[in-house]
């Protein structure tokens, strides 16, 4: 029995914490680090009420000091998945069963969980996994996190109090009920926030999920499943595995109770995913949910009045940050030519000023890349430039280091191509490739923007021209999913810039937004009459 209508109201975001020098949450997370590098974890697979241990140990190392072992997980393989498929669809019914109120209590208590107790180990395991800084760790694993657990318990609330209106003599209602089967997560290493969320915002819908985590964020989506279990998640409701992609889709693809995909990656595997579960759409009881966020180049366009030092601030941190690791990350830029000099003198100046090592020391504003795959692969890239000669060169950077951590630095290259290979691909890591264009051609400048890459993620114009940016906004409208003015094009924070692009940039179906969870959602309608008639003549029948 329901004894009431349970509204969860919009919280604010969760505060940023700075870190600065003497501060009590810099010495927590310092001695939290110390902690968490003094032993070896030993991370089992989560499936069902079983923690699972398969004795094919990975180990996990820190990007930025490979040669340190952090522990290990247990590796699992088909059998493994067929087990979480299974799991889940034994806690369906009575998770879907759950009122409102108590289901959403269990994911305010982990954010709660995260923002307190567990605050400074989201944060750390992070920045050992995966290379963050504390602050890039700060605002991912701790406050982007929590704020989609809260902010998405408030959407469910407004989504369930949507409802159709009744007629005389009649009474109407919607239910939302779950998807039919079980939904697969599939999660990427740059964002901890990104790990939690695609499980979490399915599971909050009453749905069942199998995650899957990319091996080199393991370290903290465990984290994340032990603060899930002790705020009360039942067994069953989300089961971790740690399997390949191929096996993972092999297996979830193939299952007639498959209801759903949540894929945060590159475009290449979710175009394969979705050809495969097209081709088997006859086994599936219901049309699967397909909802992803794929791959990025994104762009910054600087009009012939923007300010100098705003666009290299913008690139300075929208390219930087976080190694360039993020789908959002500024990694093409126009620039043009009456400010091009002092741009390109001032950028190569702060980049000069950038420190780059390990975590523990906060004053290195660059880490590692995430793994040698990553590394070896911007190393061609930079390589190539150095050696291409005309049109192309090296401002600044260009040094590439592996030998006690995956340390590119950060790199902008000036091209006179417009359609040069790093113009167009996208690179995921700290390197900048920056055009020149003639100053008086801006709406030509805007047509490369639009028609260069296959993406569509986020992109800036920065100007101070009105006009400009008016027209900018217009013309770039399908160019970007988020678009900025007058500012980088990274940072969306959940409940205020709702993220997601589309073309190759995925479906557009803004994470962090009331839209994101309606897709995990099956509506039915439920109409009821008080005094049906007994006769099946309309009136207009009578001819008289």
């Amino acid at each position: 029995m329901q004894y009431g209508d349970f509204y969860f109201p919009l919280p604010a975001n969760e505060p940023v914490l700075g870190y600065a020098p003497g501060s009590p949450e810099k010495a927590a997370l310092k001695a939290t680090l110390k902690v968490l590098k003094s032993g070896k974890i030993d991370v089992p697979m989560y499936i069902g009420s079983q923690e699972v241990r398969t004795g094919k140990k990975v180990e996990m190392r820190p990007p930025h000091e490979h040669k340190h072992v952090l522990g290990h997980f247990h590796a699992g393989d088909a059998s493994h998945v067929k087990q979480a498929i299974t799991a889940a669809l034994a806690a369906k019914d009575g998770w879907a069963a759950m009122s409102w109120e108590n289901r959403a209590n269990i994911f305010l208590k982990a954010a709660d969980l995260m923002a307190t107790k567990y605050r400074t180990y989201m944060n750390g395991t992070t920045m050992l996994g995966q290379s963050k800084n504390a602050y890039q760790a700060e605002i991912d694993s701790a406050c982007e996190l929590i704020d989609f657990l809260r902010f998405n318990v408030h959407f469910m609330s407004e989504i369930y109090r949507q409802q159709p209106i009744s007629g005389p003599g009649m009474y109407n209602r919607m239910e939302y009920r779950p998807l039919e089967g079980f939904v697969l997560a599939v999660t990427p290493f740059n964002f901890t926030a990104i790990g939690g969320n695609l499980p979490t915002s399915a599971a909050m819908c009453g749905n069942v999920v199998v995650w899957k985590p990319s091996n080199t964020q393991v370290y903290s989506a465990q984290m994340i499943m032990r603060i899930l279990r002790e705020a009360g998640l039942p067994d069953g409701v989300i089961n971790l595995v740690y399997v390949d992609g191929p096996t993972i889709g092999d297996v979830c693809f193939n299952h007639p109770d498959f209801a759903g995909v949540h894929f945060t990656g590159s475009t290449g595997v979710f175009n394969k995913m979705w050809e495969i579960i097209g081709k088997n759409m006859s086994m599936y009881k219901s049309y699967p949910r397909i909802v992803g966020e794929t791959g990025g180049k994104d762009f910054v366009i600087a009009h012939q009045s923007a300010d100098p030092d705003v666009v290299v601030a913008a690139l300075a941190r929208g390219a930087f940050e976080y190694q360039g690791q993020k789908c959002s990350a500024a990694s093409r830029a126009y620039i043009p030519s009456n400010i091009a000099g002092e741009v390109k003198k001032k950028l190569v100046a702060a980049i000069k000023t950038m420190k780059m090592g390990t975590v523990e020391d906060f004053s290195n504003f660059i880490n590692a890349v995430i793994d040698e795959k990553s590394f070896d692969r911007l190393e061609t890239y930079i390589k190539a430039a150095k050696k291409k000669g005309s049109g192309v060169k090296i401002l600044v950077g260009g040094n590439c280091d592996k030998s006690k951590g995956y340390f590119i630095e950060p790199t902008v290259i000036e091209t006179t191509d417009p359609r040069y290979v790093t113009m167009c691909e996208e690179l995921f890591g700290p390197v900048l490739t920056l055009y020149v264009y003639d100053a008086g051609k801006f709406e030509e400048a805007m047509t490369l923007v639009d028609t260069t890459s296959p993406y569509a993620l986020t992109g800036a114009i920065i100007a101070q021209d009105r006009q400009a940016v008016e027209r900018a906004t217009n013309r770039l409208r399908n160019s970007a999913g988020n678009f900025y003015i007058n500012d980088k094009p990274t940072g969306a924070v959940v409940g205020q810039q709702p993220f997601g692009g589309a073309r190759g940039s995925g479906t557009n179906d803004k994470a962090g937004s009331i839209l994101n969870l309606y897709r995990w959602l099956s509506a039915r309608t439920i109409k009821e009459t008080y005094n049906p008639p007994v006769d099946y003549r309309y009136a207009f029948l009578g001819e008289k």
